[in-house]
């Protein structure tokens, strides 16, 4: 598989689509493709708590690569290793660790298993 199609064919083909997340009250939605540092990336909306427009981030493809490849390799996705092994998205953002398990949750590739951890379906 390469993860990144098919997070450009889930950030194209699934505009609007709730990112599942453990904890969150209001949706947090797939904007489409973008660019983030400089490299292609999933665009994601945050919605705004004080009534304002949504807030925007990005995922990079390859943060979603280094992640998918730490989820194949040892079965789980932690945001342990998310902090320190993605350290430039993690600052983004605590909301990036769930955008991008839950992204891994549509793709049906990880669930979340509680305590920072998502653990691989296959």
């Amino acid at each position: 598989m390469n993860i990144r199609d098919e997070i450009k064919t889930l950030g194209l083909n699934s505009i609007g689509e709730v990112i599942p997340k453990p904890k969150a009250q209001k949706p947090f939605l797939i904007k489409g493709m973008g660019k983030r540092r400089g490299e292609e990336a999933l665009i994601y909306l945050i919605p705004s708590h004080t009534g304002r427009s949504p807030y925007q981030k990005g995922i990079t493809l390859s943060e979603f690569e280094s992640a998918y490849s730490q989820l194949k390799n040892s079965g789980e996705l932690t945001r342990q290793w998310f902090n320190l092994n993605l350290q430039k998205c993690a600052k983004e953002g605590a909301c990036n660790f769930t955008t991008v398990g839950g992204i891994f949750e549509l793709l049906k590739l990880a669930k979340y298993s509680g305590n920072g951890c998502y653990t691989s379906l296959s």
